[in-house]
This record gives structure tokens, sequence and C-alpha cells, in this order.
């Protein structure tokens, strides 16, 4: 029996907080489940489950036409973890501290249930550190105040920097690569939505005009950029 196909779409930043009355890019992510009302579920470990992060989340999706499910680790609201894993089209993980994050969901087997869901063709979504996570690896600033790298869960080869129009970031990203410290990787701006359908990636999307996408590689003791502009989705007028 063939795989379903599987989509990761990881996002720059956290854009449902910034911009939260631009819904374009969230339409195109829930326009890859082929539901009238997926559900989706929120995941935001990341941000310590942050009530800030989980009502910016729901006023966005609650312009949309979802079913939305939150899960929580901190709060303890559900228990079975599997049978709200397994059940969704979409999942969304929000940004905040990537460590933690990797570290609770191995705790509680959230990373295993995830993996599993996506295998049966449920999407992965996420911004920031919901971005990163798939990856093999990539630049984070989880431990205060500087930036380093780290090992993520690697549904996705290769390594990842989000938010890499921060200027301070960016060289970091690019230094990991020249030493060997990352494995050649791709970075994306705020705004900016990398799209893989079955781990290989296809396009770079936003809802904003002129912002770009990077695939950085080692080339000998230093590294290789290679800008990427990405397609501005279609603006849609909320009903």
């Amino acid at each position: 029996m063939d795989k379903p196909v599987r989509h990761i779409f990881a996002i720059g930043d956290n854009g449902f907080n910034k911009d939260p009355e631009n819904t374009d890019l969230y339409r195109f992510l829930l326009s890859h489940t082929g539901k009238l009302l997926p559900r989706v579920c929120l995941i935001p470990t990341a941000s310590g489950d942050a009530q800030s992060t989980i009502d910016a989340f729901l006023s966005l999706f609650g312009k949309l036409d979802c079913e939305l499910t939150l899960l929580s680790l901190f709060r303890g609201e559900k228990e079975d973890l599997e049978s709200i894993v397994l059940n969704q089209d979409l999942i969304y993980v929000s940004g905040g501290n990537t460590r933690n994050m990797l570290v609770l969901w191995k705790e509680w087997g959230l990373d295993v249930l995830i993996k599993r869901a996506y295998d049966q063709g449920v999407i992965l979504a996420g911004g920031s550190a919901g971005s990163l996570a798939w990856f093999e690896g990539g630049v984070t600033d989880s431990i205060p105040e500087r930036f380093s790298s780290m090992k993520c869960l690697g549904f996705l080869k290769g390594s990842n920097s989000p938010h890499y129009n921060e200027l301070t970031r960016r060289p970091f990203f690019q230094n990991a690569i020249s030493t060997g410290e990352l494995p050649d990787g791709m970075a994306s701006e705020n705004g900016v939505c990398l799209h893989f359908v079955n781990e290989e990636f296809k396009e770079a999307v936003s809802p904003y005009a002129e912002k770009f996408a990077y695939r950085v590689s080692r080339v000998g003791s230093g590294f290789e950029e290679e800008a990427i502009p990405a397609r501005v989705l279609a603006k849609t007028l909320d009903s």
C-alpha cells in the first residue's frame, strides 16, 4: 500500500501573533488537507502553553473553516494523546523554546505520535520552533542571550534557521554550516513558509511581497547561499 502524500510547512515566524488579520498563509495550509472542515490541532508546548499564544491562534483560525483542538502538556486537560494526534488533518506547532519543547515531547512520547501521524498523511506545520523541529538540526536561541546549534527530529534532511532576516542569527547559521557543525540547510525570513512534499522541498511562499528563503551549503571551508524568492500568495477577502 502506497504511503499518503506528506506535507510539512516550515514558517519563519509566528505570523498569527504578529499579523492576526492576515489569513492568506493559513488558508493555503488548510487547502492541502482536501477537507471542507479540516481538524486542526495546536501544540503550543514551546511557548509553555502561553495563553497569549493560544488566544492569538484561536482568534485567527477561528475565522477559517476548521475544527480546532488544543493539545496541552502543561495543563493536562486531555490525557489520550494518541487519539488527539492521530485524528487530525493538520497539526500546528507554535514558536517558543525549541529545546524545552523537544525534551517534553520525548518524555510524553509525543515525538513518536507526531511521526506516526505524519506517516499517515497528517500535515505538519509551524513557525519558529515549529519550523526548526522537523529538520535534523538548526539554529536556536533557546539558551538565553546567545545562539546555539541543536539536534531536532530529523523528519526532514538538513538544517534550518527561521527568522533569517535577523542579522545576528544569519551569520551564526552560515558559520555553523561552514564548519560542519550543522549540515547544509534551508533558512526562511519572517513571513516565509517552506513547503516540503514527501520530504522534498517544493517551494517557498509568503503572503507578503519581496520575501526570500535561502539554501545554504558548505563549500570548502566556507559556504554558498542561494536566495529563493517566495511566491506571493493570492489575497483572500474574509467574509
